[in-house]
């Protein structure tokens, strides 16, 4: 069998390497060489991933995880026991304890009642972007700006230290950061957390406050879970959000449909979060022991990467896959994962994205791109897919 790296070249900024299709159709489980020189196992189709997202003999745990690219920024992390609060470097029980304290803070529900907060923010970010005038960079004054508002509320995490968690958070998700530089990343994130768990009545509507006079967590903990949350929380959705803008100018169709019919955004939304999926190197896993997987003997300690975004384009799945099809039955798409450690802010995901989509574009009417679409700057050198930049005018 042959053995190759994880395939990262992308035909367009919004199809995955061509390869992946090619892995899945003829051999949804192969072999895979890690940067390491670790011989492990890739995954490409959408009925293996599930079933394998969904097997606890699977573990998510970071003492055996391996980055399928290379990446020195997760070499303080992955190898060793996870950091205090970090539940998706977890199995159960602990991950179980963890991620119990926070569940019914992100159902759909509760998202549903933040609409109007993220409907202000929206409103008050497309102002600052009309007043500083065209061209703009739709990331630094929209995408990215709206989420890190969004997560700072939710988690009661003052907006003057923006500048601090979006530099860590971008050296943490960085390909090209140094294990030192995370490692320096990581203790600052930790330490702003520390504080806001501490502030039991002070910032009693923030949810770390929350945590923290709930007593059942300890301070590490809570300290853990905020600094994922914060950066998982504005790094997805400013991905999404700067991608998603990008493929609706780059298909105009599409976005004339969804001018003409505003009831299609919620859809459109799950659409343009399968197409598109930003976890584009996909997620770890490793089997606790030997396990016999579809005729294939995984050996307990071997990685193996999951690639969502060739499950997501999956044609036993989805029809015509690779068309982006607003009208779509998206029913089962793993941009968000599957199984227990399923994105646990998803529903926050898609309420900002369907509040910020349709705003963006009634706000500006003539909003386009202000450079040339091969000119625009995409994060292939960032674990979370997206634009760097997005230069529009209108």
């Amino acid at each position: 069998m042959t053995t190759e790296p994880l395939p990262t070249a992308r035909p367009t900024p919004f199809d995955p390497p061509v390869e992946l299709a090619e892995y899945r159709e003829h051999d949804p489980i192969r072999r895979m060489v890690y940067p390491d020189g670790h011989v492990g196992w890739l995954v490409t189709s959408h009925s293996l991933a599930r079933k394998m997202l969904s097997d606890q003999r699977f573990s998510a745990r970071s003492e055996f995880k391996r980055a399928p690219v290379a990446r020195p920024s997760a070499d303080p992390f992955f190898g060793a026991p996870a950091l205090p609060g970090w539940l998706v470097d977890m199995d159960a029980p602990e991950h179980t304890r963890l991620r119990l304290q926070l569940a019914g803070k992100f159902t759909a529900r509760r998202m549903k009642d933040m609409r109007p907060l993220l409907e202000r923010i929206v409103d008050d970010q497309l102002t600052a972007m009309a007043e500083h005038g065209k061209p703009a960079d739709l990331v630094s004054l929209f995408a990215l700006p709206v989420p890190s508002l969004a997560i700072c509320e939710l988690l009661g995490v003052p907006y003057r230290d923006r500048a601090a968690f979006q530099r860590n958070s971008a050296t943490l998700f960085s390909l090209e950061a140094s294990a030192e530089e995370a490692s320096r990343a990581m203790d600052e994130l930790y330490g702003l957390m520390r504080e806001l768990a501490k502030e039991r009545d002070g910032n009693s509507a923030g949810l770390l406050s929350m945590l923290a006079a709930d007593g059942t967590l300890d301070a590490e903990e809570i300290a853990g879970i905020g600094v994922l949350l914060l950066t998982a929380g504005h790094e997805s959705t400013a991905g999404s959000l700067g991608l998603s803008t990008f493929t609706l100018l780059s298909h105009p169709d599409h976005l004339e449909r969804l001018r003409s019919d505003p009831g299609l955004i919620d859809n459109a939304v799950e659409e343009l979060l399968r197409y598109l999926t930003i976890f584009h190197f996909g997620v770890p896993r490793t089997p606790l022991q030997d396990v016999e997987f579809e005729g294939h003997l995984l050996r307990a300690g071997e990685s193996i990467t999951i690639s969502l975004p060739a499950a997501n384009r999956d044609p036993s799945w989805f029809a015509d896959p690779d068309r982006l099809d607003f009208e779509r039955k998206t029913a089962g798409h793993m941009a968000f994962g599957y199984g227990i450690h399923q994105c646990l802010g998803q529903n926050l995901v898609r309420m900002e994205m369907r509040v910020a989509l349709p705003a963006i574009f009634r706000r500006f009417p003539g909003l386009a791109l202000a450079v040339p679409p091969e000119e625009v700057p995409l994060k292939t050198n960032v674990s979370v897919y997206g634009v760097h930049e997005l230069m529009v005018t209108w």
